[in-house]
């Protein structure tokens, strides 16, 4: 078990806005007891991986780090169209 996974073998995030006045919400998401966060980080300055394991998105509001292994990262087929990818 690595240091960004819990005792459950979970995957962490982390949100870090830089003004309390950037777009922040967090609310209750439906019956089920969920909740939903979501917020601005701006315009992107970089998305990539600072460690093996933690991918950094990074806005010039704000950073949002997760715990993830770049060989978990699949393409959407719809993104490999995009750039130019094989088609059906």
């Amino acid at each position: 078990m690595n240091s960004r996974e819990n005792e459950n073998g979970e995957r962490d995030f982390s949100i870090e806005l830089n003004s309390s006045e950037h777009r922040f919400l967090s609310s209750s998401n439906g019956a089920n007891g969920g909740v939903l966060i979501e917020g601005t980080l701006g315009r992107l300055q970089r998305a990539s991986f600072v460690e093996p394991e933690i991918l950094e998105v990074k806005g010039n509001c704000g950073v949002l780090r997760v715990n993830l292994r770049m060989s978990e990262i699949t393409v959407v087929d719809a993104v490999k169209k995009c750039a130019g990818g094989e088609s059906e």
